[in-house]
């Protein structure tokens, strides 16, 4: 096998990431039989999916497994590459390619209402800090495929990556936004609409118009009396961000 230690650098993949890509063989017998790298990934996923990322240990997934802790360091290194694999398993394979001709827009619009999907189904992820570039195989193939619907717009291949960060980094924010408030909403034991009008009260309470004119005139328009549509700030994020990479697209792709 060749040497962990990228061509040039320092860089590496610990042993469970490069288990995950099948660069190295899985180890089968280890301190318990039946105990594998799968199996501590699916285990610690399921405690995170029931009871949120703060309850993922390694002391926890070793008494769900019936294994002592020690034993889980001999398939995986550290909690940080644990929390890596967990994220790989929960993206899962990104969607089917799209059909030929298929335009750039239309492609990243698919790819980003997808990954959304994935973090709703997967709120913990959010949690997640971030460390490093896509380094696994489901988050490399997400990546592939981004990198596909933009294949034809004549953009460098610094200014593609750069286009989904952009993207990339939108979906993250509002669905940890839409996370965060869903959270406070539940809390409140009211209803989103009830939440909006006890915030908006409050607002025309505390904003003087003489101080916050613009404030004022916004709360009197009426347009904070009734919540929009779950989706509303998302499409109208992703199109405006869209809207700019078209004109990206059309001053930098046929250069």
């Amino acid at each position: 096998m060749a040497d962990d230690k990228a061509e040039g650098g320092g860089g590496f993949l610990p042993a469970s990431i490069e288990a995950a890509w099948g660069l190295r063989e899985r180890p089968s017998k280890g301190p318990k039989p039946g105990l594998t790298l799968d199996r501590i990934v699916t285990t610690a996923t399921g405690i995170a999916a029931a009871e949120g990322l703060d309850a993922v240990s390694m002391g926890r997934i070793a008494k769900e497994l019936g294994v002592s802790t020690m034993s889980l360091y001999r398939y995986v290194g550290a909690k940080s590459e644990l929390y890596v694999l967990m994220q790989d398993v929960a993206t899962g394979a990104p969607p089917a390619p799209l059909p030929a001709g298929t335009g750039w827009r239309e492609g990243i619009e698919r790819w980003s209402w997808a990954i959304r999907e994935v973090y709703h189904r997967n709120l913990w992820m959010l949690r997640v800090p971030l460390s490093g570039p896509p380094a696994t195989p489901n988050t490399v193939a997400w990546w592939e495929r981004a990198m596909e619907a933009l294949e034809d717009t004549g953009l460098d291949e610094g200014a593609k990556i750069s286009v989904i960060m952009l993207v990339g980094g939108f979906v993250r924010n509002e669905a940890l936004m839409m996370a965060d408030l869903a959270a406070v909403i539940s809390a409140s034991g009211q209803g989103p609409e009830e939440v909006l009008a006890r915030y908006g009260h409050t607002l025309r309470r505390l904003a003087d118009p003489a101080r916050y004119p613009a404030v004022a005139r916004m709360l009197d328009s009426g347009v904070m009396d009734e919540p929009d549509e779950p989706d509303y700030e998302f499409r109208f994020g992703l199109e405006r961000i869209l809207d700019g990479v078209a004109l990206l697209v059309e001053r930098e792709g046929g250069k």
